[in-house]
């Protein structure tokens, strides 16, 4: 394990991450649930016997790490393979969830059955897996967004409610307020309501669930959080 800061990222994370996958743990110290989650990631991680690595990043002390994650709440933990992101979750999840998050970023491991009902991908193995894992993310998801687009959003929606806040929940989330949107036509709506976020309590809500819809890693993404920025401060 190792305390990363700003100076120390690029070293110790992106480019460590090119040689053993390094799980990157960001907390502070006021945050309750990092409290009851840091302790388990280090065991679950320790128990890899150096196949994965920890880096722990304290947000208030090292801003620039959560701003390059675009981290909006902890703890928010995110797995970082040949310099980039390939998982995340946020929020303090139980042990067995945790040592699954990690168990999947050691090389050669073989897939439980759970992991391979989630890559068939059907609503028949996604509830299979769900009956195993109650609790298993990305089940969850995966089967949410398949019934959200078969128009049973309700059913979508109650699958993912119980589960901790991350990127996946809220655009789908969105994606059952909004509808689904064109690229081209969410830019339009998102250029409408720039003007309207500073002062306006729905327009700025509105405007955040239309950047839910994208991905983090979606330029487009990127360039309308700046041209929030710009407006709201």
């Amino acid at each position: 394990m190792a305390d990363v800061t700003d100076a120390t990222f690029q070293t110790a994370v992106i480019e460590r991450s090119k040689t053993v996958p390094v799980v990157v743990d960001l907390w502070a110290e006021w945050c309750g649930p990092c409290r009851t989650l840091g302790p388990i990631i280090e065991k679950v991680i320790a128990e890899t016997d150096g196949q994965v690595e920890l880096a722990k990043v304290n947000v208030d002390e090292n801003p620039r790490v959560s701003e390059a994650f675009r981290v909006q709440s902890i703890p928010a933990v995110f797995a970082i393979v040949d310099g980039r992101p390939v998982d995340q979750f946020m929020g303090a999840l139980p042990e067995a969830q945790v040592a699954e998050f990690v168990a999947k970023l050691i090389p050669g491991k073989a897939p439980s059955e759970v992991e391979m009902l989630i890559d068939a991908g059907d609503e028949a193995s996604l509830r299979r897996a769900i009956q195993i894992e109650p609790d298993n993310a990305e089940a969850r998801v995966t089967l949410a967004e398949l019934l959200i687009g078969d128009d049973r959003s309700d059913e979508g929606l109650a699958l993912i409610a119980g589960l901790p806040e991350s990127a996946d929940t809220r655009r789908l989330t969105a994606l059952v307020k909004i509808g689904p949107m064109s690229e081209a036509d969410l830019e339009l709506r998102l250029m409408g309501l720039l003007d309207s976020v500073k002062g306006d309590d729905d327009a700025r809500s509105e405007f955040l669930e239309c950047l839910d819809l994208l991905e983090d890693d979606n330029p487009a993404k990127i360039h309308w959080r700046k041209q929030l920025t710009s407006r709201l401060f």
